[in-house]
């Protein structure tokens, strides 16, 4: 794989993907999460925005609620270890620019539209012809081919095209409406697939050495991690919940101070559990004797698992049910995996500053590299701030040149 020369300053030990060329463009979270993912692990990632900015900047949470474009907690997060440039894919000039950036790149991972990529100039066969070794990464909700090529679609039409949200209530639980998780999940789950997708045509690279051009629909992302959903249902039409298949007991419930996963569905964890209860009597009547008369009863049994757990906390009922071996789980906030001991000490989080947002506490990479440690280089740029290091700095740009370039509004 080519090296390149980057101004952006290594960490002692090289990440895996050091000398690696990538360049992102697009908006909001896909393509730039599997940019970070790339930049995480070592690559040289050129973040092109348009002239205004990648809409996630327009999206919080921001500090004190304040919107800012420099501050926006989502921006800043996806774009950490990236150099930031602008550049208006709708000029002339600005396509011109791009082709340059590209002649030396390994990978472009972007998320336009199929309908924009030949007005931006990001059709592959015409970038491949100015680099044969180019891997082009395009994500799109469904996909470059087929009848729904064209269609536009956002986090929750991508959630109902890929079934998910019928888990999340209709399925199994007709008392329960579909239900999408919360963020831009979707363009997570595909920046995930892009970021697999385009290390395993650079390794391709190496036996080929050509690139190739890489189609992700974000729709078939979500398909693929429906466990053996779409399996089961030509056997035998059964569609889990977002319970499950209704095993019981089995449910989120209220403790004093939080919620709990309760799940005792075996014979012996229900013992357990009950134990744990100090041996109630109702535990012990024909009501809920077995399996089947605590599923038929379950309205009853919730109710009084609701009365024992109303003034417990949640680690108490936890670590007494790990104590007994029954798989209850605390159902953590975001306040509570901030605080967590276990992630603090493996060191996940981490903090640096930013020019306008201040220092952030950031969630670190989901990888541990014993040889090559993952390491939070730079923030998240600010808009354009590095057109004069990468336009003149690296394609040799004069700096009245540049100057036109922003009169002109190509960057």
């Amino acid at each position: 794989m080519s090296e390149h020369p980057s101004s952006m300053p290594d960490p002692q030990t090289p990440g895996p993907l050091h000398g690696i060329r990538v360049i992102e463009c697009g908006h909001m979270v896909a393509a730039a999460y599997a940019g970070k993912l790339m930049a995480d692990l070592g690559a040289e990632v050129i973040k092109v925005e348009e002239p205004n900015g990648d809409l996630a900047r327009q999206r919080g949470p921001y500090p004190g609620n304040v919107p800012h474009p420099e501050k926006s907690g989502l921006f800043l997060y996806l774009n950490t270890n990236k150099r930031g440039v602008t550049l208006n894919l709708e000029t002339a000039k600005g396509r011109e620019l791009f082709q340059r950036l590209i002649k030396d790149a390994d990978v472009v991972v972007h998320n336009y539209h199929p309908t924009q990529l030949s007005s931006l100039g990001l059709e592959y066969e015409a970038l491949a012809q100015q680099n044969p070794n180019l891997v082009m990464t395009s994500i799109s909700p469904f996909g470059q081919t087929g009848p729904h090529r064209d269609y536009t679609a956002h986090d929750l039409t991508m959630w109902t095209a890929g079934g998910i949200v019928f888990l999340g209530g209709l399925g199994g639980r007709p008392d329960l409406p579909p239900l999408k998780a919360a963020g831009q999940q979707a363009g997570f789950q595909a920046g995930v697939n892009a970021g697999i997708a385009s290390l395993g045509a650079l390794y391709a690279r190496l036996g080929t050495g050509r690139g190739q051009h890489i189609d992700i629909s974000v729709q078939e992302c979500l398909i693929a991690i429906m466990e053996n959903n779409y399996i089961a249902w030509p056997y035998d039409q059964t569609t889990p919940s977002r319970l499950g298949f209704r095993l019981i007991p089995q449910d989120v419930l209220p403790c004093r101070d939080g919620y709990i996963y309760v799940l005792a569905v075996e014979e012996h964890q229900w013992q357990n559990a009950v134990e744990l209860m100090g041996n109630p009597e109702w535990a012990n009547t024909e009501l809920f004797q077995d399996f089947v008369a605590r599923s038929v009863n379950w309205d009853a049994l919730k109710a009084l698992l609701e009365d024992w757990l109303q003034d417990k906390s949640v680690q108490e009922v936890y670590h007494g049910a790990q104590k007994r071996r029954v798989p209850f789980a605390p159902v953590s906030t975001m306040g509570d995996l901030l605080k967590s001991e276990h992630l603090n000490a493996r060191g996940f989080f981490a903090e640096i500053g930013h020019p306008e947002a201040g220092s952030l506490r950031y969630p670190g990479a989901p990888f541990k590299f014993a040889a090559s440690p993952w390491t939070l280089r730079s923030p998240a740029p600010c808009l354009g701030q590095h057109n004069e290091e990468v336009y003149c700095g690296q394609l040799g740009l004069a700096p009245e040149e540049l100057q036109a370039l922003q009169e002109t509004k190509v960057i």
